[in-house]
């Protein structure tokens, strides 16, 4: 499956306060783009000759959803099938300072009893519709 067959959505808790969603979105939107280069990262040139790269090259909805539907839907996604990707973000790795830290704290926690305030997910237009098709915009 070619990156153009793929669809890509993110779903963020509501009542985090602005700065927060701002932050989780920026950070699930990090983890989808390094997973797969090929949703962005073309070279521009303007016309003076200004090399910029592109942001998403197809629509990123930001949906919304409570921490406990967002955990509900990470389990229902996973496995994610081939071409899936799942970028979530706990609760517990807004305390964590150091990647080296979140790294060693993950695999003691298990996602079906943590608070999840952000997932992005990206893959099969059915499959990322299937799961996200019933929420609603962020506003």
């Amino acid at each position: 499956m070619s990156s153009l067959d793929k669809r890509i959505a993110v779903i963020v808790d509501p009542s985090l306060p602005l700065g927060l969603i701002a932050n989780t979105v920026a950070t699930i939107g990090i983890g989808i783009g390094a997973a797969e280069v090929a949703f962005g990262n073309t070279p521009l040139t303007d016309a003076t000759g200004r090399n910029v790269l592109t942001s998403a090259n197809r629509p990123v909805p930001i949906l919304q959803a409570s921490s406990a539907t967002i955990g509900a839907l990470l389990l229902r996604a996973l496995p994610a099938p081939e071409g899936g990707l799942l970028v979530p973000f706990p609760r517990f790795a807004r305390n964590i300072r150091l990647f080296a830290d979140y790294l060693a704290e993950f695999p003691r926690r298990d996602l079906r009893g943590e608070a999840i305030e952000g997932l992005g997910m990206a893959g099969p237009a059915k499959w990322v519709k299937s799961l996200t098709g019933d929420l609603k915009l962020l506003r």
